[in-house]
């Protein structure tokens, strides 16, 4: 007769909470925090004794949506979902943000509620916008190189003869013909850099790549501003082009420079690396998936981007600078659509965070 398996300890409760990679809070009556579990302590950027101490009060203000939630759940019962919330202070800022809440069975008062980011689905749906301004502005380039650069170089040389055999008066207007094609045809240039290129793909040390820009831009366009540095140092290497990509990290970094500088205050720029599994896209043209774990994040302490202004931010000739083409960031969507990754984009006042969704090396099957 065989003998029977002994019962098998049943798990501790705190431990399954913790064990949920979702963030989680139980919330009595009073609206005191009961119970925190791990992901809901990184979540909100504070222990869980500090969010029991300070109860609702620690993660929103008295006029938050939040709280018509939980007066909805302790009137009515069952379970609601609040979309497309902000949840912001010192130690945290999530936009976009769903909170699930549905009250404890057998526990009168108490209530659950679970806080959800926006999807990656979001994130890739930005993504197709800035794939498409890419490919706009490939085809405005070549446009522009055969139907305008040629006949510039004809009306400057006519300006230059007419410089000689005018009069002094008339002198400056054909200097000034001159000057004005000798921009158009710069901008016509930058413009080129969107075509179609030839790009040397190879494995990458994201950390040198940095280094370089950091030491590039220390010395000149973010001369005494503080750069800090925060990597991961266990990533593996990108596949990507070097002289592209060093282009896009430089754009970042020079656009966080010119938003504190612009600001007129002291600031920081950040540069992050991280490891951040879960997003993954398929290739253009074909049915492979691309893994992009490998995140390289720019963040500046600056004035933060306006809500008009950031659906738009990669789109060719937009721009927040007075002088400004407009061209840059959209220079950086093209590059990124070559290297197959996809972008996201954080901002509020007193800080911006661009971070890029990138290949690791070993995953390079299906790069162009």
């Amino acid at each position: 007769m065989s003998t029977p398996a002994p019962d098998r300890a049943e798990p501790d409760a705190a431990l399954l909470l913790d064990s949920l990679p979702v963030p989680l809070l139980e919330v009595g009556a009073g609206n005191v925090v009961l119970a925190v579990n791990m992901a809901a302590e990184e979540f909100f950027g504070m222990s869980r004794q500090q969010i029991k101490a300070g109860g609702m009060a620690e993660i929103a203000p008295p006029d938050h949506p939040i709280y018509l939630l939980l007066t909805h759940l302790r009137q009515r019962g069952g379970s609601v979902t609040e979309h497309d919330l902000l949840f912001s202070s010192p130690r945290f800022h999530h936009e976009g943000v769903s909170v699930q809440g549905a009250e404890v069975l057998d526990h009168p008062g108490h209530l659950l509620l679970t806080f959800h980011l926006p999807s990656t689905a979001r994130v890739l749906d930005q993504q197709q916008v800035y794939r498409s301004a890419a490919r706009s502005v490939s085809g405005m380039a070549a446009m522009l190189a055969h139907e305008v650069r040629n006949p510039l170089s004809g009306i400057k040389g006519a300006a230059q003869l007419l410089e000689q055999a005018v009069s002094d008066a008339d002198r400056d207007l054909a200097t000034l013909i001159c000057d004005e094609v000798d921009r158009i045809d710069a901008l016509v240039e930058r413009m080129g850099m969107f075509g179609e290129a030839r790009m040397d793909y190879r494995a990458l040390n994201i950390h040198r790549l940095l280094e370089h820009v950091k030491l590039l831009a220390g010395n000149g366009f973010a001369k005494g501003l503080r750069i800090i540095e925060c990597y991961d140092p266990s990533l593996p290497h990108v596949w990507g082009d070097r002289d592209r990509l060093v282009q896009v990290l430089l754009n970042l970094v020079k656009n966080a420079a010119e938003a504190l500088q612009e600001a007129g205050k002291e600031g920081d720029i950040t540069l992050m690396t991280s490891y951040r599994p879960g997003i993954r896209v398929t290739a253009p043209g074909t049915t492979q998936w691309r893994h992009l774990p490998l995140v390289v994040t720019i963040r500046d302490t600056g004035p933060g981007i306006s809500e008009t202004v950031r659906p738009h931010l990669f789109e060719p000739f937009v721009s927040t600078k007075v002088n400004g083409s407009g061209l840059g960031l959209a220079l950086v969507g093209k590059v990124m659509d070559d290297h197959g990754g996809v972008m996201e984009v954080e901002s509020r006042p007193g800080r911006t965070e661009i971070s890029l969704f990138l290949p690791l090396a070993e995953e390079r099957g299906g790069l162009p």
